[in-house]
């Protein structure tokens, strides 16, 4: 089976619009499209899908990640304009009354509900485009199954245990709290020095805490013919780990044919020891490369990916090539495109400032 990975550009700042094509040439293709970036992303998926898809009615699914605005806003576009089989969508105020005894016994079920609907417009405004167009919304959690993606995180119960500590969601007990000297130190760090060998990491084991709303992130395993599409979106330590958890007990944790980078190549949603569960552990240099692997970032965001995780992936068998404001294709066995040429890889790198 043949398939494409178009990672497409979100514009100046940093986002993700992933749209992937899978099938046979003697028969219908299927599309899978996860998150929307912003408002005019929307339109250019659209686009995008009509120039390379075949311009196309049906999409057979649309997943949101999570519940960011530089992912959702241009999926509304999206499932406005094509019949859509079905949306997969974590929606946090269904399980408000699961979730209220966190909430310091402020509200009720009904209050609870629409306080977390307020604060995620953008959601509701998803959901309800779909359902005026009859398409199903369905739950992304651990083990459902997508098309030929199959969801590896996150489950169930972490979801509901991280929706009161979601920065727009009321106050709750499960919710950090940081002192203004914490954000006066984070605002006031200065740029440090960084030297890296091939054998030297300056990727962290324990990193700050990347955000709640992203380690609730879908995680997305696609499997065809035996080469494997591993999507992260914004997925922190605790969602990957959870995800390698799941992927092991179906029998699927393996080093993937082609890997999203998450969250833009932040330093803080992955790890070496998370990076070697899912890639494998550090080759020798100059051995081949394991697979591929895609980073979006904004045009207006040079510092993306940082360094340290370019340089992690790379030491793991895994190149990896920035949007940079453009898209982007990884393909096996599907047909050629005129006029693309090929890539270059960010490149290993000793001395840097972050």
């Amino acid at each position: 089976m043949g398939y494409e990975v178009d990672f497409l550009s979100v514009g100046d700042s940093n986002g993700d619009a992933i749209c992937v094509r899978h099938g046979h040439a003697s028969s219908a293709y299927q599309i899978h499209v996860t998150d929307g970036g912003y408002a005019d992303t929307g339109q250019r998926i659209i686009d995008h899908i009509n120039t390379y898809y075949d311009h196309p009615t049906h999409i057979a699914n649309v997943v949101l990640s999570h519940q960011d605005a530089d992912h959702v806003t241009g999926l509304l576009e999206v499932v406005r304009h094509f019949s859509v089989g079905a949306l997969w969508m974590n929606r946090p105020w269904l399980y408000a009354s699961e979730i209220l005894p966190a909430f310091h016994g402020n509200y009720t079920v009904a209050g609870l509900t629409k306080a977390i609907k307020d604060a995620y417009p953008l959601l509701v405004e998803l959901e309800q485009i779909a359902v005026s167009k009859g398409t199903p919304v369905y739950e992304a959690f651990a083990y459902a199954q997508i098309g030929s993606f199959t969801v590896l995180a996150p489950s169930r119960d972490r979801y509901l245990a991280l929706i009161p500590q979601f920065d727009r969601t009321p106050t709750s007990y499960a919710k950090p709290n940081k002192s203004l000297f914490d954000k006066l130190f984070e605002s006031a760090k200065a740029l440090a020095q960084f030297f890296e060998t091939w054998g030297s990491e300056a990727l962290e084991e324990n990193p700050s805490p990347t955000s709640p709303s992203n380690e609730c992130c879908v995680v997305q395993l696609g499997e065809f013919d035996g080469r494997t599409v591993l999507l992260t979106a914004d997925a922190g330590p605790e969602a990957l780990n959870e995800a390698a958890d799941v992927a092991q007990i179906l029998g699927r944790l393996s080093p993937p044919t082609f890997v999203q980078v998450p969250h833009h190549g932040s330093r803080r949603n992955v790890t070496p020891s998370v990076l070697d569960r899912w890639l494998g552990s550090v080759l020798p240099q100059g051995s081949p490369e394991r697979g591929t692997a895609f980073c979006s970032v904004g045009a207006n965001k040079p510092q993306y990916p940082r360094k340290r995780v370019s340089n992690a992936f790379l030491r793991r068998g895994y190149p990896v090539y920035r949007t940079e404001g453009a898209w982007i294709r990884h393909n096996y066995e599907m047909p050629d495109r005129i006029g693309m040429t090929g890539l270059t890889p960010v490149p290993f790198t000793t001395s840097y400032e972050e």
